[in-house]
């Protein structure tokens, strides 16, 4: 089963606020959230999580990384729901500290109102983005307690980003792993996110599919159920070394014109896709990242910006 909205998974776990770039809740007597979604959407998460709950609080929120749709909302629910904590990475909080991130964070954020057209302009929440402290340092191997049996263990799966986890709940075999896991888009093609290193990137994925998992949470639109899986990401694996050959490909193609291979995967990739998809400049950083991700790989490329 493919799941593509918001409401129950299964047995208390939830997709809330906006299918397309959601926060997920694990109901129980210590509840907690998976990723911080969008600035923008703040009151959004708030209200549907506040309904789910029936006026409990979640106690915590792991947090995948720290790009703008999915830790932009994270201030406003720690004031929404006070004693709310933030789990991440160390470098995702050195990263909360860079001014130049939270500007690029707060930019971003501004610009994903384009792409929000289902919203009312009274729902969406128009205050910046503000840097918020990381309660909790995860790292690779830790096991957090939660209530009625319940655990969550964290994994290190760099590639997407340097600060990347993925969690893993194996009691009901939940794993939320984002971009880590590669992202399906409303075309049925999985983009390969290694924004950060390639081979890295695909060493956690593959970790990723070695786990006993029954619901898959990837970062946008879809979550994966059953027998459904596996197969994604034995796809998100071949998708990957499928990208790698693509930019191989257009590379001998195009001379070594990086602006070249850049239109053709776009016009591939992007432009076909019907709204809601990511915001154009947030794709165009992404995608810089990813090919070069890959010619670095390959040694062929370790130049400049576009």
């Amino acid at each position: 089963m493919i799941f593509n909205k918001t409401g129950e998974v299964r047995d208390g776990f939830f997709v809330v606020g906006w299918s397309h770039n959601p926060i997920y809740l694990l109901k129980g007597k210590r509840p907690v959230l998976f990723d911080g979604g969008l600035a923008l959407l703040g009151g959004v998460y708030r209200e549907a999580i506040t309904s789910i709950l029936n006026g409990d609080s979640p106690r915590m929120v792991f947090i995948t990384h720290v790009h703008f749709d999915h830790c932009g909302a994270v201030p406003y629910l720690k004031k929404a729901f006070p004693g709310l904590e933030a789990g991440a990475s160390r470098k995702a909080g050195d990263i909360l500290k860079r001014p130049n991130a939270i500007n690029l964070i707060q930019k971003l954020s501004e610009g994903a109102a384009n792409v929000l057209f289902e919203f009312d302009e009274a729902e969406l929440v128009r205050d910046p983005f503000e840097p918020f402290e990381v309660d909790r340092v995860l790292q690779d191997g830790d096991v957090v307690e939660l209530a009625d049996g319940l655990t969550v263990s964290v994994l290190a799966t760099p590639g997407h980003t340097w600060d990347f986890l993925s969690y893993y709940v194996p009691e009901k075999k939940i794993l939320v792993a984002s971009e880590s896991a590669g992202c399906a888009l409303s075309s049925g093609y999985i983009s390969t996110d290694s924004l950060a290193d390639f081979d890295v990137y695909l060493n956690s994925l593959k970790r990723l599919a070695s786990l006993d998992a029954e619901i898959l949470c990837q970062g946008h639109r879809y979550v994966y159920v059953d027998e459904d899986v596996e197969a994604f990401l034995q796809r998100s694996i071949q998708t990957a070394l499928d990208f790698k050959a693509m930019v191989e490909d257009y590379w001998i193609r195009e001379k070594g014109d990086l602006r070249r291979v850049f239109e053709r995967i776009r016009e591939t990739e992007y432009d076909p896709l019907p709204s809601p998809k990511q915001t154009e400049p947030a794709y165009m950083i992404n995608l810089e990242a990813r090919i070069k991700s890959v010619l670095n790989h390959l040694g062929l490329e370790k130049g400049s910006s576009l």
